[in-house]
C-alpha cells in the first residue's frame, strides 16, 4: 500500500483541529495513528501530501466530518467490565421503583454495544413502558451503525447464554457470520450524534450515565467541561459509570460520590442541605 509520511508540522495542525472540535488532546505519540486512519483519503483524493488534506478539510465540511470519524473510532465490545453491569443487576435495579422509568445515557456509544447490553437487562428487569436507552457519539459513521445493530457474530460471545438466545439473532444468507440485535428491543433505544463539549438539553435526565473510556482522551480543563455537561443530565441518586482506566482525582467531583470501582452517585441536593 502507498505510504505517505506525515510531516510534525501537519501533525500540529491537525492536533489543533482536533482539539478545536471535539476537545480530543491528541499526544506526540499519536501522530502514526493519525497518518495510519487518513492514508485512505490521502489515496482517495490522489494527494500527495498531509498538507493538500488538510486545505480540503477546512474548506469542505463533509470531508472535515469524515477526518474525525476516523480519527475517533475506537474499539468497543458487549458487556464491557462486566462488575459493571452487576453492580447494575445487583445494586441499582433492585432499588429502582417499578412505576418510575429507568432511563440511561451511553454518552459515548460507538457503535451501540454499550446500549444494547444495558437494554438486555433492563428488559429483562421491567416492562418494557418502564426503561429507555439514550446513545450518542460525535462520530456520525458508528451512530449509523447503532442503530442498524448488525455486528460480527464472534461479538455475541461476550453476551450471558439466556440473552443472546433471547435478543440476538443469528444471520443467514448475505448475513452469514454477523448477528443482529432483536428489532423489539430495538424501539426502546435511540441514537443522535451529539458532542459533548456542549451542554446538552434536548435528551432529559438520566438514572444511569455511562461515561467509559471518554476522559482519558481530554486534557484537565477539557475533562472538566465534558464532566460537567455529562452530570447535568443525571438525576439525583443517579449514577455516572466511567472506566476502570480512568478517575476523576483532579477534576471538581463535590456533587459526585464514589460508590464503587468507577462508579459514583450524584448527591441529592435536598438532603445535603
Amino acid at each position: 500500500m502507498q505510504q505517505i509520511e506525515i510531516t510534525h508540522g501537519e501533525f500540529q495542525i491537525f492536533q489543533k483541529i482536533i482539539y478545536n472540535e471535539i476537545g480530543i488532546d491528541l499526544t506526540n505519540d499519536k501522530k502514526q495513528l493519525v497518518q495510519s486512519r487518513l492514508l485512505k483519503q490521502m489515496i482517495k483524493y490522489s494527494l500527495k501530501s498531509y498538507s493538500e488534506y488538510l486545505r480540503l478539510v477546512q474548506i469542505n465540511m463533509k470531508e472535515k466530518t469524515e477526518m474525525l470519524n476516523l480519527i475517533t473510532t475506537n474499539e468497543t465490545f458487549f458487556f464491557r467490565e462486566i462488575n459493571h453491569y452487576e453492580f447494575f443487576q445487583n445494586r441499582i435495579l433492585p432499588n429502582h421503583p417499578h412505576n418510575q422509568k429507568f432511563r440511561v445515557w451511553s454518552a459515548a456509544s460507538s457503535v451501540g454495544a454499550e446500549a444494547y447490553s444495558t437494554a438486555m437487562l433492563l428488559d429483562e428487569h421491567f416492562t418494557r413502558d418502564h426503561w429507555e436507552v439514550v446513545g450518542t457519539d460525535i462520530n456520525t459513521d458508528v451512530i449509523e451503525k447503532a442503530r442498524i445493530a448488525l455486528y460480527p457474530e464472534s461479538w455475541s460471545n461476550k453476551v450471558p447464554e439466556k440473552l443472546r438466545k433471547k435478543y440476538c439473532l443469528k444471520g443467514k444468507g448475505k448475513f452469514e457470520g454477523k448477528f443482529m440485535v432483536e428489532n423489539a428491543l430495538k424501539k426502546n433505544i435511540n441514537f443522535y450524534v451529539k458532542n459533548l463539549l456542549s451542554p446538552i438539553n434536548d435528551i432529559g435526565t438520566f438514572d444511569l450515565i455511562f461515561l467509559r473510556n471518554v476522559l482519558i482522551y481530554f486534557d484537565k480543563r477539557t475533562k472538566q467541561i465534558v464532566l460537567d455537561n455529562v452530570i447535568a443530565n443525571l438525576k439525583p441518586n443517579g449514577y455516572l459509570y466511567i472506566s476502570h482506566t480512568e478517575n476523576l482525582n483532579t477534576l471538581n467531583t463535590q456533587n459526585l460520590e464514589q460508590t464503587s470501582s468507577a462508579i459514583y452517585q450524584k448527591k441529592d441536593k435536598m438532603v445535603n442541605q
